[in-house]
């Protein structure tokens, strides 16, 4: 393992959108399940079925902290099948060879929101409608169209991806193809835009299965805010960060959904057509914790001391989204499936921009993100295979 450690790139705003940002800056700007278990079986064949898990990319050399509070400590004791890999949120499009973990990260591995449920695989249908996405040019008026889709409503927690790293182990890895978003255009998934040399996308490919490397050091990326532990424990109910790009859509595939798009995600951070400020509305996400997890000041006063700057899943009621999802600004930014270009190609239809990029758009900002940053038309990006202690994913899923 390598010293060398990916970091985030970030983007330069055009001065309108540094002016948006000086007129909504909030306070925050010190700083830069429940128990019920449903096995559910994949079957199929695997393109890397079988194979050993390889060594992967990306993993820096820092401290370990250990978080206060949590949820309940995780019970990963789970049947083996021969047959397949199970996902955690219900059936999966995509299939493995080979041994595969059976069990549901839904069931007793932990419990998400502050008061210990709802359950971690809610996943609220957002409606689909039209929006205009913050560009460049003046205002909101670059439109995307987004059919309905499912939205989780949490990010991963270290309990369900403790699962998914020991089907990993197991020899899963996604199939060829899988993780499209097979309910639009007959199948095809999304539009492919940017040049991208095919029409729709390309779903999961082979080449990617080299980068996944869930293990306890790469997972270590950041040891003073790294969220996963070796042994389960009273991060349970932590989002996962550290993950890189690869493993957040193969999560995401085992896990019966997809990675979602960069507009579909905005599309749920601004309320649709309610073009909201941030998910909640327009009041600032200031210093209580009470609409976002920013500015480290959840378990401190804006200076970040480690893990304990990160909150179980769901903490900020006030900060849910119109449809229901929760930290879609603050506790942890997000891996989406675009890759990253510096304007919106128009038009947008379903679409995904999959042309020549050499990182991928995440989006929501951290907690130690400032307000200025939570807002929902912010962009970001980095290398695919950066692991960073203030990124992690959430899945999208057929209607």
């Amino acid at each position: 393992m390598t010293a060398a450690m990916r970091t985030r790139g970030t983007k330069t705003w055009p001065r309108f959108a540094l002016a948006l940002v000086a007129l909504l800056t909030g306070a925050c700007t010190d700083l830069l399940g429940t128990t019920d278990i449903t096995p559910a079986t994949e079957a199929g064949s695997d393109a890397d079925g079988g194979r050993a898990p390889g060594s992967g990319s990306g993993s820096g050399a820092r401290q370990n902290a250990a978080h206060g509070s949590g949820g309940d400590a995780n019970s990963t004791s789970q049947a083996v099948s021969s047959s397949g890999s199970a996902s955690s949120c219900g059936s999966s499009s995509s299939s493995g060879s080979g041994s595969g973990l059976v069990a549901s990260t839904c069931g007793a591995v932990a419990r998400c929101g502050a008061d210990g449920g709802p359950g971690c695989c809610a996943s609220p249908e957002v409606t689909g409608g039209t929006y205009d996405r913050l560009s460049s040019k003046v205002g909101w008026n670059n439109p995307a169209t987004v059919s309905g889709f499912r939205l989780d409503e949490y990010l991963v927690t270290v309990g369900r991806f403790r699962l998914f790293t020991a089907a990993w182990n197991a020899g899963y890895r996604p199939a060829v193809g899988s993780g499209r978003h097979t309910h639009l255009n007959a199948d095809a998934g999304l539009v492919a835009v940017g040049d991208a040399g095919t029409a729709h996308e390309s779903g999961w490919i082979a080449a990617y299965a080299g980068q996944l490397s869930p293990t306890d050091e790469d997972l270590a990326c950041d040891p003073a805010f790294a969220t996963w532990t070796a042994q389960p424990g009273a991060h349970e109910s932590l989002p996962i960060n550290c993950v890189n790009w690869y493993e957040a859509y193969a999560f995401c595939i085992w896990d019966g959904g997809f990675l979602p798009s960069e507009a579909e995600w905005e599309y749920t951070a601004v309320g649709g057509s309610e073009q909201r400020t941030y998910p909640w509305g327009s009041t600032p996400p200031g210093t209580e914790s009470q609409y976002a997890i920013c500015g480290c000041y959840y378990g401190g006063s804006g200076s970040c001391s480690g893990v304990t700057s990160i909150a179980p899943v769901g903490t900020p009621d006030a900060g849910t989204g119109l449809w229901g999802q929760r930290d879609l600004a603050g506790e942890l930014s997000e891996w989406n499936l675009d890759g990253y270009f510096a304007s919106y190609v128009e038009p947008c239809d379903d679409c995904a921009y999959l042309g020549a990029t050499t990182e991928r758009v995440i989006r929501g900002g951290g907690f130690d993100s400032s307000g200025a940053l939570l807002v929902s038309a912010t962009r970001d990006a980095s290398d695919p295979a950066a692991r960073v202690k203030d990124v992690g994913v959430r899945c999208a899923r057929v209607p």
